[in-house]
């Protein structure tokens, strides 16, 4: 497990949706932390763009077909409830999700 890999997840109110995994790769890798932050993603009918708090997600990133990430909510997930990969986000669009995540939570950016 590494960050931006995308893994199916049991979530108890959605369901079994795919998941984008955002902790850091040290986190994701060391068996003595329990739990990762990840986004969750679901299905978007085929005409409907993403909302403010959305970025899109598709066959490029090892995704079956047109998904949201919801960036305006991070949950901590236990590792263990992880199971089949389904792929992971591309690079131009790690950066999509990255900068909606600042902007929905309304993170300050420093300036030097």
């Amino acid at each position: 497990m590494k960050q931006w890999d995308i893994f199916m997840f049991p979530f108890s109110k959605e369901r079994r949706h795919p998941a984008v995994i955002i902790s850091n790769d040290e986190t994701c890798q060391n068996p003595d932390i329990e739990e990762v932050n990840a986004l969750l993603c679901t299905s978007a009918r085929m005409n409907r763009g993403p909302k403010t708090t959305e970025e899109v997600l598709d066959e490029a990133d090892g995704l079956d077909w047109k998904t949201m990430v919801r960036c305006d909510r991070i949950h901590l997930l236990p590792k263990a409830g992880f199971d089949s990969q389904k792929g992971c986000v591309t690079e131009e669009r790690r950066h999509l999700v990255a900068r909606r995540i600042v902007e929905v939570l309304r993170l300050p950016l420093y300036h030097k």
